[in-house]
């Protein structure tokens, strides 16, 4: 399996080329365009790691789904989605046009910026530091890794410069579609997107949703069955923003990419995969670790289709 991984790896390094890190967050201007690495971690309680997989990065809006879980297990599937649609957005992931037109102004799906932040304003919590806690904990256990922090330069970066989100919090409070204060929403919110991993950390969580919600390691229920099927089937139809029907036809698994670079994959009832590779194409994807994905889907017959 690795020296699958590792040839894969080196046969699509040079699609990095093809894009660029984001740099409308400053500090994730600094990543390494070129870094690309990938993990693989399976229900048998194997790991395979290839290429530059002990990069950190920070985990963006593969914390999305987590804020999902969270959101759905303390509320429910009812409250949840009569905030936020289960639809696919064509226009981008911090786009504010759809909330203006739509008769009930909820965000069309959990994953597009919008939808996020209401469903960071759902976990339980009193305080934005709580809903933050209660979240970052869930990533830890699902990633068997207490050591995990948050990256405060990014953090501190991402706040500063958050000001589209900003608006679209404060339209989203307008409309009553959250409650609460909007900055202490904001600031949990931020400061998930700004939690720093490895794409172990990234496959071992995926790992869990594709066993639906047992840890592999220790046979431990962390997700119930039911909100494990909730996030395959929005990570599949919203998971890729705009991009996500293309990934669905060449790639055919359930996944979340994150504008870190960080692409996270969930074989059902097989494997977990992460994927790291900052330099991004229009769509906010990693163009490297698509191609990466794409070749790992055809030799192993991944698709769920």
């Amino acid at each position: 399996m690795e020296k699958m991984l590792n040839e894969i790896i080196k046969k699509n390094k040079i699609y990095a080329k093809d894009g660029r890190v984001t740099t409308y967050i400053p500090e994730l201007a600094k990543a390494d365009p070129d870094a690309l690495g990938i993990a693989i971690y399976d229900l048998q309680n194997n790991i395979f790691l290839a290429g530059d997989f002990e990069t950190k990065f920070t985990i963006q809006s593969v914390s999305k789904v987590i804020i999902l879980a969270c959101a759905l297990i303390d509320q429910g599937k009812e409250i949840v989605f009569s905030k936020v649609g289960a639809e696919p957005s064509a226009d981008a992931f911090n786009s504010i046009v759809k909330l203006e037109t739509r008769d009930s102004h909820k965000p069309l799906n959990p994953f597009i910026n919008a939808g996020a932040i209401v469903c960071t304003s759902l976990v339980n919590g009193n305080s934005g530091y709580e809903k933050f806690n209660r979240v970052f904990k869930t990533i830890k256990t699902m990633a068997n890794n207490p050591t995990i922090k948050v990256n405060e330069q990014v953090f501190i970066s991402e706040k500063f410069t958050g000001n589209t989100n900003r608006a679209i919090a404060y339209y989203l409070k307008g409309a009553n579609i959250i409650n609460g204060d909007v900055e202490d929403v904001l600031d949990a919110y931020f400061k998930l997107c700004s939690v720093e991993v490895t794409v172990k950390d990234v496959a071992k969580m995926a790992t869990i949703i594709a066993n639906n919600g047992i840890a592999p390691w220790s046979n431990e229920a962390i997700l119930p069955v039911d909100i494990c099927k909730v996030l395959k089937a929005i990570m599949m139809i919203c998971g890729l923003y705009n991009a996500s029907g293309e990934f669905a036809v060449n790639i055919g698994i359930p996944a979340k990419s994150g504008v870190g670079g960080c692409i996270m994959s969930v074989v059902p009832n097989k494997m977990g995969i992460a994927v790291i590779g900052p330099s991004l194409d229009e769509n906010g994807n990693s163009v490297a670790g698509l191609k990466v994905l794409e070749n790992l889907s055809k030799e192993l017959d991944l698709s769920i289709f």
